[in-house]
């Protein structure tokens, strides 16, 4: 098939991310003698600086490992709530949700150390030579994306009155950023400066990185952190907050490793994290497919991922979170997806309809069942991260946006990489956004807001809790084959990824090459869409009950039979759904290989 770029094949390495300095840095890393771990941290530092909007030091990550003849892990980069952030204290200020911006939101940040665990454990490369590629950027400037200045744009007058510190760095004289113009972080490079010069001495390798977690933790990147969390700030609520992270938040935090959550499908192993992520949504999308599956892309197939995902995330609405156990192996169960495959009908559903695994009655937050903005759902979706990926000459909902009542949208970036040795690494950083948080000043990066994720109703999986981790959207993917990592990949857009991440994975597993291995290219130019039938993950939750929103390429008879069967479709632009990477090797034969999406114009795959 026509695709608009071709799947990169080679054997030396490979790398695909959203921005593609990111991924020229990783491949850089690569051809220096670094392994697909330092590479991944490279490229991930440099999104820092390419996508403020998408990202930062003080978000989170979860990342896959595959490591060559070893097992897949999770890594988790998500931070938990800070001892204070108790369901009563916000009650208590007034509020029925958690704010979608300021220090209110602001779980313990959990990228930094989940990069510096995976380099000390998985590397081979000193914390500076990962880390000067985004000095460089920084310090020196880049060429900003249009997204960049736009997202700068659309909070201009709260950068201008209340979060000056951001001014200070994005709005440079008063102008923001502009395409073809250099943008520069001179407070972030010298954060990277000055945590590398305190490190020297430290010792080896391991001994400095050991030292720049400490100096996370509790020197002075921690200390700057804690005093931006305590400044009354400006938030969606409409009102001034305080944060609750503390010293002794982060002095006690650091990221862990796990066991994936896995499901088999075909003779496929797909391993995602676990179900204080969404991750295992796309499991469950997969347990509860057919035997058989309709023609790829006719009107029976997308109407049968839909209606699975409908039911796949209304149990992710009852049953994921970290504040209670999650009943996953129920959820996986042949026996339960066998009763619950059987509600899929030929009409569109409009109900939240979560199962009862084990015999358990499921509790929604009270958002979850009133959340509809009307009828058919036709409303605008709310702030948070975007429904749409937008291509720039888009007019539809996409990253990052602002909504009416001046709220605005984050959205999220991904990395893949695998080297010549065969490692592997999939992660998608997100959070810590430049319109989440205003940038501590003295840092050049602002706090996150992933707290916003956790409700403020007791007893639900996912309440917000001490010591626990909101929900987070965040999916990164590695599929094995016959028990072997063949493909790593993922994608932005919060609520939407799994979707997304289903069709990819389905249109690469089902459809062959012309060249040999697994289409990449085709499976990520496919035609996509998404339903927003269920509450969304970011502020106000909102959901859209029957909502089906594809992109114009797709069939016109597939439409109006999706319509027939009671979808309420909205038609996007013809490249607006999804900003899928994705790499692989072919076990085989040792070739690597690797695609980008070119929606948004700015994700790029690299490789030899």
């Amino acid at each position: 098939m026509f695709t608009t770029r071709p799947t990169l094949q080679g054997t030396f390495g490979m790398v695909s991310s959203t921005h593609w300095l990111a991924s020229q840095s990783a491949m850089a890393v690569l051809e220096g003698g670094g392994n697909a771990y330092d590479a991944a941290v490279a490229g991930a530092f440099v999104l820092h600086v390419v996508e403020p909007h998408l990202n930062g030091p003080a978000g989170e990550v979860p990342i896959l490992l595959a490591p060559a003849g070893g097992q897949v892990r999770v890594l988790c980069g998500q931070g938990v709530a800070p001892a204070g952030a108790t369901i009563a204290h916000y009650r208590g200020l007034g509020l029925a949700l958690v704010p979608g911006t300021g220090p209110l939101a602001a779980a313990v940040p959990g990228a930094f150390d989940a990069w510096m665990l995976m380099l000390r454990d998985h590397g081979t490369k000193s914390l500076a030579d990962v880390l000067t590629y985004a000095i460089g950027y920084a310090e020196h400037g880049h060429a900003p994306v249009e997204r960049v200045g736009a997202t700068v744009e659309s909070v201009r007058e709260l950068f201008e009155t209340e979060w000056t510190s951001s001014a200070e760095v994005y709005l440079p004289g008063g102008k923001a950023p502009r395409p073809g113009e250099l943008l520069r972080n001179p407070a972030l490079a010298a954060t990277w400066k000055r945590l590398l010069a305190e490190v020297s001495g430290a010792g080896d390798r391991v001994a400095q990185i050991e030292a720049a977690r400490e100096v996370w933790r509790s020197g002075f990147i921690a200390e700057a952190l804690v005093r931006q969390a305590q400044r009354p700030t400006m938030d969606t609520s409409g009102e001034r907050h305080s944060g609750t992270l503390t010293a002794a938040d982060l002095a006690a935090w650091s990221a862990t490793y796990e066991t994936p959550a896995t499901y088999d499908w075909n003779g496929w192993t797909v391993c995602k994290a676990g179900p204080w992520s969404q991750g295992p949504a796309l499991l469950q999308q997969l347990a509860l497919l057919p035997p058989e599956l309709p023609r790829h892309g006719s009107a029976d197939y997308v109407h049968l991922l839909i209606e699975g995902c409908k039911l796949a995330m209304a149990d992710r609405e009852a049953w994921y979170g970290d504040a209670a156990e999650v009943p996953l192996d129920e959820l996986l169960s042949d026996a339960y997806n066998a009763e619950r495959r059987a509600l899929v009908g030929d009409k569109a559903s409009y109900e939240l309809r979560p199962g009862a695994p084990g015999g358990r009655a499921a509790r929604l937050s009270r958002h979850a069942r009133v959340g509809t903005v009307d009828e058919f759902g036709l409303g605008p979706m709310g702030a948070g991260e975007p429904t749409v990926a937008q291509h720039p000459a888009s007019s539809a909902p996409g990253d990052p946006d602002v909504t009416a009542d001046g709220a605005t949208r984050g959205d999220t970036c991904h990395l893949d990489v695998v080297d010549r040795w065969g490692n592997m690494v999939a992660a998608t950083p997100s959070g810590g956004w430049l319109q989440s948080n205003p940038v501590v000043p003295e840092l050049g990066f602002p706090l996150g807001t992933r707290l916003q994720m956790a409700w403020l109703d007791e007893g639900l999986p996912n309440s917000l809790t001490p010591g626990r981790r909101p929900r987070t959207t965040l999916t990164p993917s590695i599929a094995l084959r016959d028990g072997v990592p063949v493909l790593a990949f993922g994608t932005p857009g919060g609520d939407q990824q799994d979707q997304w991440q289903t069709h990819f994975f389905l249109a690469a597993a089902l459809r062959p090459s012309v060249r040999g291995g697994l289409d990449l290219q085709g499976a990520i130019d496919a035609p996509n869409w998404h339903n927003d039938s269920f509450p969304g993950s970011f502020y106000p939750r909102e959901m859209r009950p029957g909502s089906v929103t594809v992109e114009s390429r797709m069939d016109p008879a597939v439409v109006e039979e999706l319509r027939r069967r009671g979808h309420h479709v909205t038609v996007g632009d013809p490249w607006s759904e999804g900003r899928l990477c994705a790499v692989a090797r072919d076990p085989e034969t040792g070739v690597l290989s690797a695609a980008a999406n070119p929606r948004g114009m700015q994700g790029y795959a690299v490789g030899r």
